[in-house]
């Protein structure tokens, strides 16, 4: 099972998608902007890499998590004097918040 939130590909149709939910063998994906969801296979997915979320302009975030959307929104529109502040506010979010297994379940 990938973490929520986690930026996978679905390798049928080499589209890049967030995790959001899911069991063993189903995985509930969504377009990185909130748009479309669906349900592939744990098999149809492989982990994005860095250069494909990169090049999509993805960052760990959770479009489904009001924090997150708060803090990327204050990322985006920080001054580039306190950019720095605002993206490790988020960092730190994205670490206490959901990159570990408790906060997953």
């Amino acid at each position: 099972m990938y973490r929520k939130g986690a930026y996978v590909v679905d390798v049928r149709e080499d589209r890049i998608a967030q995790v959001i939910g899911g069991t063993s063998s189903r995985v509930q994906l969504q377009s990185p902007d909130g748009s479309l969801q669906w349900e592939v296979p744990f098999a149809a997915l492989r982990l994005a890499t860095g250069a494909e979320r990169e090049a999509a302009g993805l960052r760990p975030y959770l479009s489904t998590c009001p924090d997150c959307v708060e803090l990327a929104t204050r990322r985006r529109t920080a001054p580039p004097g306190q950019r720095g502040k605002a993206t490790a506010d988020a960092h730190l979010h994205w670490v206490t918040a959901h990159s570990t297994p408790e906060a997953n379940r």
